[in-house]
């Protein structure tokens, strides 16, 4: 209402050229073939012809890497889907060459998929490579996927050597405060304690030895890093959220979608109803171990 009453029109982004328009529509496609449709196979075979056509084009503007991000979010989403997950790093570093090169959002939604496979060694290369990589310490998204590779790939795997040297290094030093750092290295120590009493009782596992005392590990990684990112729904800074959020604006962001016309209400309703399906399924094991912590 300020610009229209100032008597200056509404900014408006630069309209897309005659190359990038089939872009858009092959985005579009592959959207409503996930969200709609539910064919998975025809959303990734769409962003896969989708990248192989940026591939082809030189680069505008910054907007040719915003579709492509779309596509390898979309395709990400779908490969899972289609339990083709082992494809997933492979076929990103297709797109974007170098390790280095993979944007944030996309290196964290890798680490959280073959963490929740059981597979966190396949990213322990490339989140090293990339958070090492000077360019990177500045982007946004640097501190989460520093979190996530300590929790769902050092922490883990028991790399506590690494992990420590991730802590107390350049990474550490960019990414978290020093009480966070402090917080990181408890979280290391403990889990080392819990691996060296394992052995003294065979038939607890590590991971049911945390869960056997929440008050002193879970608690600890929750306070700082867990509950901070997953947990706290609530929060306005929850960049994770933001991260699967990001998949299911990409209709509305690239193809200025106006919440306001009665037309767009099917497809806002649709994205809502998948965002609280995606919440569902990979958060569900947080909130339970949430309660379990409570009742203890």
């Amino acid at each position: 209402m300020s610009c229209c009453s100032a008597g200056q029109p509404p900014a408006r982004s630069p309209p897309l050229s005659a190359a990038l328009a089939p872009i858009t529509s092959m985005l579009d496609t592959a959207a409503e073939q996930m969200m709609v449709n539910k064919d998975f196979q025809a959303a990734f075979d769409t962003c896969d012809r989708g990248l192989k056509s940026l591939d082809g084009m030189e680069p505008e503007d910054n907007r040719c890497e915003e579709f492509r991000a779309g596509f390898c979010i979309l395709g990400i989403q779908a490969l899972a889907e289609l339990n083709q997950w082992q494809d997933v790093l492979s076929w990103v570093l297709q797109q974007y060459e170098h390790q280095e090169n993979i944007p944030a959002r996309i290196m964290q939604m890798c680490i959280l998929l073959y963490s929740k496979v059981g597979e966190p060694a396949v990213m322990q290369e490339a989140a090293r490579v990339w958070l090492l990589w000077p360019l990177n310490s500045g982007v946004s998204g640097f501190r989460t996927v520093a979190e996530l590779y300590l929790l769902h790939i050092l922490v883990p795997l028991g790399h506590g050597e690494e992990a420590r040297e991730l802590i107390a290094g350049e990474v550490g030093s960019a990414a978290f405060t020093e009480d966070q750092r402090q917080t990181a290295l408890d979280v290391v120590e403990e889990k080392e304690r819990r691996d060296q009493e394992a052995p003294c009782n065979p038939n607890v596992s590590p991971s049911s030895e945390i869960t056997a005392h929440p008050q002193v590990t879970i608690s600890a990684i929750h306070n700082w890093f867990l509950y901070r990112k997953v947990m706290m729904c609530h929060s306005g800074s929850f960049p994770l959220r933001r991260l699967f959020l990001a998949a299911l604006l990409i209709y509305v962001l690239f193809f200025r979608l106006d919440p306001a016309l009665p037309s767009s209400f099917m497809w806002i309703s649709k994205l809502y109803q998948l965002l609280r399906q995606m919440w569902t399924t990979m958060f569900a094991p947080y909130y339970q171990a949430l309660a379990q912590s409570k009742e203890l």
